[in-house]
């Protein structure tokens, strides 16, 4: 139990938190490069990410963002607009939530899902720059299924969640809230959970 005064989470996950960079303000986008959006209001948290490209560098040179969503999701979305300015779009494309959990000193495990939407809305935001600049040789598909569709979550995701240390289809939900809102996903969750256990870890 908390007592008065204390903190769960790590200073840099509360300076991001309490004092969030980057936010976007109002809802114009178009002086944006690339336009990114993740999640579903209706069923948890929404994200949006929106990017400035230096075009002969191929380089970020701003990244603003607006989302609905609990305190480890307005921390890792503030320090992912900070991680990637500067950066190639190809490395941009390919940071983590791993990474951004340690950038914000850790994670509750419980919590790790929380990371996963701001990366994703990146790389869509990315993917958005490229279509609009004729690049679409450039755009990356991730080639995962959808198996929670009010969540978005994909067979990667699952996956992602079994090498973090779910066990369980409750800890798998904790780490990706899959099957949180309507269930119909399920039985297939289920199956997949099974087969990257045996996968990985001979279970």
């Amino acid at each position: 139990m908390l007592q008065a005064g204390e903190w769960a989470y790590s200073k840099t996950l509360k300076e991001h938190f309490m004092n969030p960079k980057n936010i976007l303000q109002g809802e114009d986008t178009d002086a944006f490069d690339g336009v990114g959006m993740e999640g579903n209001l209706q069923c948890g948290d929404q994200m949006m990410v929106v990017i400035k490209v230096d075009k002969e560098k191929d380089t970020i040179t701003d990244c603003q963002w607006k989302t609905y969503g609990c305190a480890s999701a307005i921390a890792s979305t503030s320090v992912l607009s900070e991680m990637v300015k500067g950066r190639t779009l190809d490395d941009a494309f390919h940071i983590s939530p791993k990474e951004v959990a340690l950038e914000l000193g850790g994670l509750p495990d419980h919590k790790i899902h929380c990371s996963v939407l701001g990366d994703k809305a990146l790389r869509a935001a990315i993917n958005n720059y490229y279509t609009r600049n004729g690049q679409e040789d450039k755009v990356k598909q991730e080639q995962a299924k959808v198996i929670c569709q009010c969540m978005n979550i994909t067979d990667h995701d699952i996956e992602d969640a079994v090498l973090e240390g779910a066990r369980t289809y409750f800890e798998l939900q904790e780490h990706t809230k899959c099957g949180t809102v309507c269930g119909q996903c399920k039985d297939e969750t289920e199956v997949l959970l099974e087969k990257y256990k045996h996968i990985h870890f001979g279970a």
